[in-house]
């Protein structure tokens, strides 16, 4: 089977058919309509084998995770997703292998109405890169600018349990049953907030969504927005799973420090925290934790029982 083939086969079809793709997978390049009123959002993200995920990993899950951390900066940004491309290299054909991932990301894509209309494949290292494109009302869109001394901070779900997924999976965490098996899905099929991001549009006042620990996610909110951040630590929501298998300091650990959540991380004033509830009780929103407020200063400052508690370094490719 050829490189053509291969993509016939596989992906010419994958996701969603969406009116508003005039030309897709096949061509030199895509054509899509934007309709009138509405801003353009775009992010791309690799996924490099070692890096992103285990090399162990199931094809399934790759193709899932490939798109839900693109989706994700969606939902940071309050957009509904629409388009995608896809430029996948891999050491070898390997049509099972091939099968599994245009599954997963198959999968993700129709739940989220994403069409593939285009992209690339190759020979060399396992990397997967998707380009995501969205739509949003013009001048709607949420961004990490925008907090302001006196907003609430307020995180969806249960940060920390993807970290400790994956920490179980390279045996840094031990742990058995339905706890590991919990947290371990939390790592391999991120769930991105997409509906509950477009329902923040008009409510929070800032927005980002956690892929490389909450804390240095929460640092990088504040520094666009030119004001700091107090978080109380007896605040931060751990799961049950993430409880039993931890303790309460590692717990707390991976809360703060942990990346791959692809939670969304974000500031409300607090005249509109009724507003919020009432978005978040209509939506059947994940769970909107308040874990501390936004400051006059610099910095991220997280609070204990006992004082101030040393701040996690956070995901980064190219430091220490």
């Amino acid at each position: 089977m050829g490189e053509f083939e291969l993509i016939d086969r596989y992906f010419a079809q994958l996701g969603a058919r969406r009116p508003d793709v005039s030309l897709g997978v096949g061509d030199d390049a895509a054509l899509m309509n934007v309709p009138a009123g509405h801003e353009l959002v775009a992010c791309v993200d690799t996924l490099v084998a070692g890096q992103h995920f285990p090399h162990d990993s199931h094809a399934d899950d790759i193709g899932w995770r490939a798109l839900a951390v693109n989706l994700s900066d969606l939902a940071a940004m309050g957009a509904t997703p629409a388009w995608a491309t896809l430029a996948l290299t891999m050491p070898a054909l390997d049509e099972d292998w091939l099968e599994g991932f245009a599954a997963g990301l198959g999968a993700i894509a129709t739940q989220h109405r994403v069409a593939l209309v285009g992209g690339d494949t190759t020979r060399g290292p396992l990397t997967i890169s998707v380009s995501l494109m969205g739509l949003v009302p013009a001048g709607s869109a949420l961004r990490r600018g925008g907090a302001r001394a006196g907003d609430l901070i307020y995180v969806t779900g249960w940060p920390g349990d993807a970290a400790a997924g994956l920490a179980l999976l390279q045996g840094r965490l031990q742990g058995a049953g339905a706890d590991r098996g919990a947290l371990e899905l939390k790592f391999r099929r991120p769930e991105p907030r997409v509906a509950f991001g477009a329902r923040l549009r008009g409510i929070a006042s800032s927005c980002i969504d956690v892929s490389d620990g909450l804390a240095a996610d929460l640092g990088r909110l504040v520094a666009a927005s030119g004001v700091g951040a107090v978080v109380r630590a007896a605040e931060l929501p751990l799961s049950r799973a993430l409880y039993a298998l931890a303790g309460e300091a590692r717990a707390r650990e991976f809360a703060l420090g942990g990346g791959d959540d692809y939670e969304l991380l974000y500031t409300v004033p607090q005249t509109a925290r009724n507003q919020l509830f009432q978005q978040a009780a209509s939506a059947g929103a994940p769970a909107c934790h308040c874990i501390g407020e936004v400051v006059a200063g610099r910095g991220v400052r997280v609070l204990g029982e006992r004082g101030e508690l040393p701040l996690p370094r956070g995901w980064d490719h190219f430091g220490p």
